[in-house]
């Protein structure tokens, strides 16, 4: 079935909810994938194990599937002796995710932290440096065919502004960035102390056409987060992607505890929060994307529901 290839914002301004894909990291883990591998790898060496979790979720009701390439900027990949390899692994992550998508909807690509804090945070590498690294990583993203660049799991307002910056200036793609952010006993943050007001202000003023939260906290507390990012953005769209509650460890295995069913619970706040596209992080599957969507479309079809709190800028 051929789902609506409009452009993704214009879906959203017309009052969609969008779903997205769930982890790609513990469904490479339940593959094979070693505790000292490089996940950006198996996009060479197990491309059909990578095709297939994205085609999973396409199957799941996704209208997003993001890339396998979170670790593909060359300080992460320096860690495994392998950033010679940006390019190459970029560039057939995200065709491997268009070919499982074909024409049924989008592919983001996925751009995580260079996990390196910056020199106004203790970092040893300039902005510059940054910014460069992330060119270099983008670059390739929109040649293997990606619809939209997802920068997620940021921390630091100055790293997140350098890659939307790399995004604007070097792809026309539409850019996403989110925040990770811990429960505090004073209120939610990043590990570098950015509220997510800040963190969507700032996101948004860097240029980033779509903000939002993923990874770090459960269902339950992503809520509050939404309703302070909508209130702080009342114009600009929000994405999250929501763990599958907290992990614990069992029998010398992760395992995260919130079920399809959980999950599904929640999607309605998330919805009348303010959320425009919804999807998971850490732990979820196909089944707990299964279970989302369906709640999602059963409530944006209900006769009378309240829509989205959305007002798109202009």
């Amino acid at each position: 079935m051929n789902r609506d290839r409009a452009p993704m914002l214009e879906r959203i301004t017309r009052g969609e909810v969008l779903i997205s894909d769930g982890a790609m990291g513990t469904y490479l883990q339940a593959a094979g994938l070693g505790s000292q591998e490089c996940p950006e790898s198996w996009c060479l060496s197990h491309p059909e194990v990578v095709r297939g979790i994205a085609a999973a979720y396409v199957s799941a009701g996704s209208d997003i599937v993001e890339t396998n390439s979170f670790g593909g900027n060359s300080f992460r990949l320096a860690s495994f002796q392998l950033a010679g390899k940006v390019r190459e692994f970029n560039l057939a992550a995200a065709a491997l995710a268009r070919d499982a998508m074909g024409d049924k909807g989008y592919v983001a690509a996925s751009v995580g932290p260079t996990a390196l804090p910056g020199k106004d945070e203790g970092r040893t590498i300039s902005a510059e440096q940054l910014y460069l690294s992330f060119v270099e990583q983008m670059t390739a993203l929109a040649e293997g065919g990606a619809d939209a660049l997802c920068i997620e799991t940021m921390s630091s307002l100055t790293e997140a502004t350098q890659a939307i910056r790399a995004a604007k200036e070097n792809t026309r793609l539409p850019v996403i960035c989110t925040f990770a952010f811990g429960a505090t006993p004073r209120g939610f943050f990043t590990q570098t102390g950015v509220t997510p007001e800040q963190a969507a202000t700032g996101a948004a003023e860097a240029g980033a056409d779509i903000v939002g939260a993923n990874c770090g906290i459960g269902i339950e507390d992503m809520i509050p987060i939404v309703r302070r990012m909508r209130a702080a953005l009342p114009g600009v769209p929000l994405l999250i992607h929501v763990n599958a509650g907290m992990n614990t460890i069992m029998y010398g295995k992760v395992v995260f505890n919130a079920t399809p069913e959980y999950m599904a619970s929640h999607v309605e706040e998330l919805i009348r929060a303010g959320a425009n596209i919804i999807g998971g992080c850490c732990g979820t599957t196909p089944d707990h994307i299964t279970a989302m969507a369906r709640t999602a479309r059963n409530f944006l079809t209900m006769p009378g529901h309240p829509g989205v709190s959305f007002r798109h800028r202009v």
